[in-house]
């Protein structure tokens, strides 16, 4: 049997001669190197895809005991612009660590822009990890199922869809939604504006749970009180200014935010124009991040246990790496009952 780095050798070998340059610019075309320009790696990286260049190194290496890192990759999204900074990308990566940590493993984090995300498959190819977390699908489903298809081990953080090819942990998006929304109901608002951009996958299930909890109480929420907003704090705060300040503000008494950075956002615009919470707008967050606590006041908000989805994302790659099959799961959500909706401080499952 030829040995794996022989073999390694062999395909670079390949790919250099069908490209036209160099081993050493094939290696370094598939590590995403900035010295080779877009137009080669992009070449080398079709004619890797061809020769399947991607598939299995990354297991060979870690069935030999020679590869001990996992490649965490957090895409960039210029249109979405949310910051590796973002509260909920910190905790899932304190997550992903520890995690890493109890199984001997090491963490590498890649920043890729989300419109190349094949990118990452180099990474894989490359043996520099044994596989790849993807954290947040955004609007890239079919690169996902693309890698997937090609046999690159990855699960990826996100919603569960159709004619889905990978591995996803999520959290029940729909659930969470649909308790942020019933509570808010329960309470006596009745005119929920929903805030977070519902083209986004997960965005979409849970405007799916306010919906449905609309429908269960026998109510039907206005389409003008669904506001687009990106998950930034600047990109959350014009949205709500613009929906205030707009010829066609309709009236409203809650929201129910997509995250909490959008839902803390929004709560200082209210303060700004007047509106007090919860007397005038009660709000609900989605992840409860260690801000929510700490905001003024303290935010009812769907608690995703990220820690729980560390441990999922992790054992659901190793499943994938070393049996070449994983089952996608979903992690529980609660609802965490702060001040921001005048109600006093629990925990509902």
């Amino acid at each position: 049997m030829q040995p794996v780095t022989d073999k390694k050798r062999l395909q670079m070998a390949d790919i250099a001669r069908l490209a036209g340059v160099s081993v050493s610019t094939v290696s370094r075309a598939l590590n995403g190197s900035t010295l080779i320009n877009e137009e080669t790696r992009t070449r080398v990286a079709e004619l890797a895809k061809t020769l399947n260049y991607s598939i299995n190194v990354g297991a060979q290496n870690l069935r030999l005991g020679q590869n001990r890192t996992i490649g965490v990759v957090i895409p960039l999204d210029r249109r979405i612009h949310q910051q590796v900074s973002d509260p909920f990308f910190l905790a899932m990566l304190g997550s992903l660590a520890d995690a890493l940590t109890d199984r001997g493993y090491d963490l590498l984090l890649s920043r890729i822009d989300a419109d190349h995300l094949d990118n990452a498959a180099a990474i894989q190819a490359s043996g520099r990890v044994a596989g790849l977390i993807v954290i947040g699908q955004w609007g890239h489903h079919d690169q996902l199922n693309d890698m997937a298809y090609r046999q690159v081990p990855l699960v990826v953080w996100g919603a569960q869809l159709p004619q889905q090819l990978y591995c996803s942990v999520g959290g029940d998006n729909v659930r969470g939604g649909e308790l942020a929304t019933a509570h808010l109901l329960a309470l006596g608002r009745r005119r929920l504006a929903f805030v977070g951009d519902t083209a986004l996958p997960e965005v979409a299930l849970r405007y799916e749970g306010y919906l449905r909890a609309h429908q269960t109480a026998g109510l039907t929420p206005d389409p003008a009180l669904c506001i687009t907003s990106p998950f930034t704090t600047a990109g959350a705060q014009q949205a709500m200014r613009g929906f205030l300040a707009g010829p066609g503000r309709v009236p409203f008494d809650g929201i129910v935010a997509a995250s909490d950075l959008i839902a803390i956002s929004a709560m200082g615009v209210l303060a700004s124009q007047g509106l007090r919470v919860p007397q005038d707008v009660a709000v609900v967050g989605y992840d409860d991040v260690d801000a929510a606590a700490g905001s003024h006041p303290p935010l009812t908000t769907v608690r995703q246990a990220i820690d729980q989805a560390g441990v999922y994302l992790i054992d659901c790659l190793i499943d994938r790496i070393e049996r070449g099959h994983s089952e996608s799961r979903l992690v529980a959500t609660s609802l965490v009952v702060r001040e921001s909706c005048g109600a006093t401080q629990s925990e509902n499952p």
